[in-house]
Parts: structure tokens; sequence; C-alpha cells
């Protein structure tokens, strides 16, 4: 999976989420990437709010808000990352 800012979870099973999540996050932090966009699809609304509760109790997150239309409206997520280190 490229570690590029975006993670579309279309293709994934809900049950990695939780994982998949922070280890991508981490990749990023480390790239140097501190915007992620998170597409977690418009639906019911299920998959959203699972990503917003993760994403509330995540240490490497300092904010994230739905996405402006033009990046994926109330389908995505995107995350601004805290660029300070954080203790485990």
């Amino acid at each position: 999976m490229p570690i590029d800012g975006v993670l579309d979870l279309h293709t994934f099973d809900p049950r990695q989420l939780p994982r998949l999540l922070d280890d991508y996050l981490e990749a990023c932090r480390e790239a140097g990437i501190y915007c992620v966009r998170v597409i977690h699809g418009k639906g019911s609304g299920v998959l959203r709010r699972r990503v917003h509760g993760l994403l509330e109790r995540n240490r490497m997150v300092q904010a994230y808000r739905t996405a402006p239309p033009e990046a994926g409206g109330w389908g995505a997520t995107l995350v601004e990352l805290k660029r300070d280190k954080f203790v485990e």
C-alpha cells in the first residue's frame, strides 16, 4: 500500500480497521506526511462513525474533520497528525 496521505478503506475488511488506521497514520508520520485523507464512503455512516471514534482516541491525531466537497465531502475525513513526539 503506498504511503501517500490517502487511505481508501473500501478494499479492507472492517475488522482490520483499528490496526490498519494506526499503522497507516504512523507510517505517514514517519514519511513526514501530517495531513491524511481517510476515505470511508458515504453509505449509512457506520464506518465514518467508527473511524471518528478511533481517531478520537489516537495519540497521533491533532484534529480531524469532515472533508470539504472537493475532497470527498462526508465520505472522507481529513486528519491532522501531531508533528511533535508523544509518549507511548
